[in-house]
């Protein structure tokens, strides 16, 4: 079959098995396109929880059908590549964590939404970027915490609300990859260009960007914006919706500097049009949990959008 032949397919297996397919914005554009709900973390992991449908895919990577799973239990939850993993879930292990979490018996755990189930099942609460200040400002100042896995988002988040959270050390190698010198070469080049980071990156470069936030906080800066042209350091495939969503505006990624693509994650591109159609045709692969982890990795996440909804965030 040929591309546009694939589309129709999949147009017609999703409805023929009653399927909803939600994509990340750093799927490839034609995923995104398919989808009948794009968005980030905090987002689909919302609709995940009010779909009407018999089957889920996922088409993201695996925490983020793990996810899925564990909010629709009796679903049957698919993605399209089971290999589609993420560098930053794979840094933190369960049996690893929970011995450094014993470290600390008085700290509460915050695990960024970005991790496996077996994490979340050893946390108190989960978050997002996007929701990761407020959720920690809401909490006593006296609070002990502990957050994992991300140190560079952690970072961010004790400098900007004053805590001193206890760090583990992981990263997204993508964001991490990320340097300031090439964000300042990119400045020179282009002078008027606004430098919008996310807080996955490192600390030196979100010093030299104007705004830091989450992917949806991203593209209504830039909405909100009067530039013209911003520099983005974060995963390229959100250029899909940051076009479609301003035509008139340039975007420019730090690939944009001559040195690599290093700003895609060859995780997220795993999924692909003929991997989401064979995903629906034959029903798998399926994501598999057993109760016992669903219920335990539910509690942080039904808490964060309960905490969520609270604060206004949702």
């Amino acid at each position: 079959m040929n591309t546009k032949e694939i589309k129709e397919e999949i147009q017609r297996l999703k409805k023929e098995k009653n399927a909803v397919i939600l994509g990340h914005y750093y799927q490839i554009d034609d995923i995104q396109k398919l989808s009948d709900y794009v968005g980030d973390s905090l987002a689909l992991a919302e609709k995940a929880l009010n779909v009407d449908c018999d089957i889920i895919v996922f088409c993201g990577v695996h925490f983020m059908a793990e996810t899925a799973k564990i909010l629709n239990p009796s679903k049957k939850v698919l993605l399209p590549d089971m290999e589609a993993s993420c560098s930053l879930a794979e840094s933190c292990k369960g049996e690893d964590f929970a011995k450094f979490k014993a470290q600390y018996p008085d700290n509460m755990v915050i695990s960024y939404v970005n991790c496996s189930a077996e994490i979340k099942a050893l946390s108190d609460l989960i978050c997002t970027s996007g929701n990761a200040e407020k959720l920690v400002n809401s909490l006593p100042k006296d609070q002990k915490i502990i957050f994992a896995p991300d140190k560079n988002l952690g970072g961010y988040i004790n400098s900007v609300t004053g805590r001193e959270m206890v760090l583990w050390n992981g990263v997204c190698m993508v964001h991490d990859a990320m340097q300031a010198e090439e964000i300042i070469k990119l400045k020179v080049k282009y002078p008027q260009a606004k430098v919008i980071a996310h807080p996955e990156c490192n600390g030196a470069l979100l010093k030299v960007a104007d705004f830091i936030g989450s992917t949806k906080a991203m593209l209504k800066y830039i909405e909100k914006s009067d530039s013209k042209q911003f520099i983005v350091a974060t995963e390229t495939g959100i250029l899909y919706e940051m076009k479609k969503n301003n035509p008139d505006k340039e975007f420019i990624t730090l690939g944009d500097g001559g040195s690599c693509a290093c700003s895609d994650c060859s995780y997220m591109k795993m999924n692909t049009l003929e991997k989401l159609y064979n995903c629906l045709k034959d029903e798998t692969p399926e994501i598999l949990m057993s109760d016992e982890m669903i219920e335990k990795a539910k509690r942080p996440i039904i808490r964060m959008l309960d905490m969520s909804k609270q604060l206004g965030i949702i």
